[in-house]
């Protein structure tokens, strides 16, 4: 069952893929983690950077996350992991959605990022900037370790 939210969401992960794959030929590196290639370095940390005035720290784009670097995806890693369950809900119209959604608000004159129902449903889960809240790789979205 999981392939059929591959299959829905490889529009948006090829581009992530794309993306990373330039990461990767520019001296990035990249991990599985959690069902999702994250990609950091190289070209993604400059894209990251750049992409507005205060640079963004990680980026999902389907099972892709890329990130400025290994801190950064393991700081963002549950926030993240709201988008792609997200993504695996709308699929190809995630995009679309999410851009419509920003402009909306931005017209409203209203914060076009943190007021975006995206945004809220993922930090209302995992904020990256609780630092109660991170998590390692074992970890449950918001912090909770499964027993073994």
């Amino acid at each position: 069952m999981r392939i059929l939210y591959y299959i829905w969401t490889f529009p948006n992960s090829l581009i992530g893929l794309c993306v990373g794959v330039l990461g990767l030929v520019s001296g990035g590196r990249c991990q599985a983690r959690r069902g999702c290639l994250e990609f950091h370095g190289g070209l993604v940390t400059w894209l990251l950077k750049n992409i507005s005035v205060n640079g963004v720290l990680a980026m999902t784009l389907g099972h892709t996350i890329i990130g400025q670097t290994t801190s950064a995806l393991r700081i963002s890693r549950d926030h993240e992991q709201v988008h792609v369950r997200q993504y695996e809900r709308w699929g190809p119209l995630f995009i679309p959605a999410y851009l419509i959604c920003s402009a909306y608000l931005w017209i409203q004159n209203r914060d076009c990022y943190r007021d975006n129902p995206f945004e809220v449903e993922a930090y209302g889960i995992a904020d990256p900037h609780d630092p109660q809240k991170y998590s390692d790789d074992s970890a449950e979205p918001g912090g909770v370790t499964r027993d073994p």
